[in-house]
């Protein structure tokens, strides 16, 4: 973890935060700040937010149990603001969040769509593959044709797992 950081469950008052931080990235699908809201409301068990020194979000991850695969967790978000990048706090975010989430839920599986340009959310999510030692799989989940604007880039699914560090996390496995 970047010193003078640490992670935290979002909180509503995080809402708005994190729909700038979302905004800011010129990367992400920019969702309305009403869903960050409702994010911080109905997903903060499977979310995080890193947070400064005076406790003001500096970059956020939302994710959520798949509702057909409960120990999938979809990582729907990582975004850091724009100050902090380069420091490892998306890594740090996601072993973080993956982490509590195999504890609380029982979480084996991270899942994430990727746009093929996002070199950054690449990176991340092979090297979190990597550093865990757990399988990848990638395949084309949305294409373009589907969205309803054009030029929206294709959606690559990202399927990690399982993850042998969470299968030992999750509730009711022997920790000896």
């Amino acid at each position: 973890m970047p010193e003078g950081l640490k992670l935290d469950v979002p909180r509503l008052e995080d809402g708005a935060a994190m729909w700038r931080i979302a905004r800011d990235s010129r990367t992400l699908d920019l969702n309305s700040s009403y869903s960050y809201l409702l994010w911080c409301r109905d997903f903060a068990d499977t979310s995080v937010v890193a947070r400064d020194a005076d406790g003001g979000p500096v970059g956020f991850i939302t994710g959520y149990l798949r509702p057909r695969h409960p120990r999938t967790l979809l990582v729907w978000q990582v975004a850091v603001d724009e100050a902090q990048r380069g420091r490892g706090l998306a890594a740090a975010m996601l072993d973080g969040l993956s982490a509590r989430a195999a504890e609380e839920h029982g979480a084996q599986s991270l899942e994430t769509t990727v746009t093929p340009d996002n070199t950054p959310s690449n990176r991340l999510f092979t090297s979190y593959a990597e550093r865990h030692g757990a399988a990848l799989e990638h395949e084309a989940l949305f294409d373009r044709e589907v969205f309803p604007e054009a030029g929206h880039e294709p959606e690559m699914l990202y399927r990690i797992g399982p993850v042998p560090a969470l299968v030992a996390l999750r509730p009711g496995a022997d920790r000896r």
